[in-house]
């Protein structure tokens, strides 16, 4: 068991491995054809300096107190046997946790014609609905991709009557909602649930539920927009401040890092209860224990308040003014292969894919590497970036890019092992985290407005591309697992060895 303190030297050389290339990138476009003021270049090297603390205390807190506290949430729940209880609580903890994210109230704002409190609930509902219909396959074996088919053609069918630019932010609201503080516990908490079972394909149903939950979302979204029928829905992006000196360079953070105080603290707050409240029914956790993920959640807390302050206040004008630059030179179409290059490099720096990959390599027993999840998730999002800027140079309607996109994955899911297909669809939601909403989406704002597109359909859309893509690359991983599985098996049968399950532990770790 590693120390506190090396916990925090690993997770440091981990962090800046995964954030010091985008601010490169960054930096080399700053000085080269996308020059920016001095006082925007401050403010994103400020912001970049509190991600890379904020990063570091949240990876650490999340390994001491958010991974344990879901795991043993879902055991206890799962144990009791009583599926009235286990639905009740599902979806209540689904519907508390989902209002609480930061990232539904930025969503609820940018939809004018309804009310805010209504697509509050509306999202929060369909998260909690959803997270139930999870629990309940899981606990029932039954197969992600059935009911991936169903909801995806359900909510392909919604789309068609709903106002065209409504359509991408109902399909962001997907990624927006599963946000750094739900996805940790989301996914421990299934891999809790799946530890009872004793059958084979438990492994396999511990992932699953991000890509249901996040389906909830979309689907909510929808049906409001056809109740609602929102008009035009034209909006302008946010003034970039500039900075005169280093005192109003403070004062900008200074003022925002209250509110994410607040924030964290009210988003954090459902869980500990939750936890509070099954610790008092089971008291099966020692002191020790205890206080160990007592200081977890302090870290979670602090690394999530420094994150977010970071990315909000230092990368959304670095991000839109990088794209008002790039997207007024001569040469336009130049931001398409920039903006792969920012895309492959800038989800590694997700807080979530963090969690993500490293529970996938701890559930696989290193069979699915953390690396090959890292590459198939940075070319993933590489090629929706570079999607989402020619819609933002040409104005293609987004349904063009999603309904092939999401039948080609729906087809891979009867050809890859089970596990790759809940691997690869909870993956959508974890890769459009934070800095997708923060820089990407900026980024593609401000590339809109230089060309006088049209902001809420030309650019909104990002999130929806980025939760796409991983789900086809990370199941032609699955492909590319399966096929050398085979090609183990054949070697084994060639040697009249019977295969078993050790057999795994001679196989090449997979490495894209």
């Amino acid at each position: 068991m590693l120390s506190i303190h090396s916990k925090f030297k690993e997770k440091l050389m981990e962090t800046l491995k995964a954030v010091v290339p985008i601010l490169t990138i960054v930096l080399l476009l700053c000085f080269s054809i996308a020059p920016i003021p001095p006082s925007i270049l401050m403010t994103f090297l400020i912001g970049a300096l509190l991600l890379i603390v904020g990063m570091l205390f949240f990876n650490v807190g999340v390994e001491l107190s958010m991974t344990p506290i879901g795991e043993r949430v879902g055991s206890i729940m799962t144990k009791s046997k009583n599926l009235f209880l286990v639905i009740l609580i599902s979806f209540i903890m689904g519907f508390v946790i989902t209002i609480s994210e930061p990232d539904l109230q930025v969503l609820a704002q940018q939809v004018p014609s309804i009310p805010n409190l209504v697509i509050i609930l509306a999202v929060a509902l369909g998260v909690a609905a959803f997270l139930v219909i999870a629990i309940l396959r899981m606990l029932f074996g039954i197969p992600l991709s059935r009911l991936l088919i169903v909801f995806y053609a359900s909510i392909f069918v919604f789309a068609f009557f709903v106002p065209g630019d409504f359509l991408s932010i109902a399909f962001d609201s997907g990624g927006v909602t599963t946000g750094p503080m739900t996805v940790p516990f989301i996914m421990a908490f299934g891999i809790g649930i799946s530890a009872i079972r004793s059958d084979k394909h438990a492994a396999d149903d511990s992932f699953g539920l991000i890509s249901l939950c996040s389906i909830g979302p979309i689907l909510a979204v929808l049906i409001l927009g056809m109740i609602y029928t929102p008009g035009s829905t034209e909006q302008v992006s946010e003034s970039i401040p500039i900075i005169d000196n280093t005192v109003d360079l403070w004062k900008l953070f200074a003022v925002e890092f209250p509110h994410y105080i607040k924030e964290m603290a009210i988003s954090i707050l459902p869980i500990v209860f939750f936890f509070g409240i099954f610790q008092l029914i089971s008291r099966d956790i020692n002191k020790r224990t205890l206080i160990k993920i007592g200081i977890g959640l302090i870290y979670t807390y602090i690394g999530l308040v420094l994150f977010l302050t970071g990315v909000n206040v230092g990368f959304m004008p670095a991000g839109n003014y990088l794209g008002q630059t790039i997207a007024g030179l001569s040469f336009s179409w130049i931001i398409v292969p920039i903006g792969m290059i920012i895309g492959y490099f800038i989800v590694l720096a997700e807080p979530a894919v963090f969690v993500l990959t490293k529970q996938v390599e701890e559930m696989t027993s290193g069979a699915i590497s953390a690396k090959a999840m890292g590459t198939s998730l940075s070319i993933g999002v590489s090629v929706s970036v570079g999607l989402a800027m020619i819609r933002v140079l040409t104005g293609i309607s987004i349904l063009y890019f999603l309904i092939p996109g999401y039948l080609i994955a729906l087809i891979i899911t009867f050809f890859v092992p089970k596990i790759f297909t809940a691997i690869a669809f909870d993956s959508g939601g974890v890769a459009s985290g934070p800095m997708t909403a923060t820089f990407l989406l900026p980024f593609a704002m401000g590339a809109c407005e230089a060309l006088g597109g049209n902001i809420i359909t030309d650019a909104f859309g990002i999130v929806a591309m980025v939760a796409m893509t991983p789900l086809i690359t990370i199941q032609i991983m699955g492909v590319i697992f399966k096929l050398k599985e085979r090609k183990l098996h054949q070697a084994v049968a060639a040697e009249n060895i019977a295969p078993t399950l050790d057999a795994y532990d001679d196989m090449e770790i997979i490495e894209l």
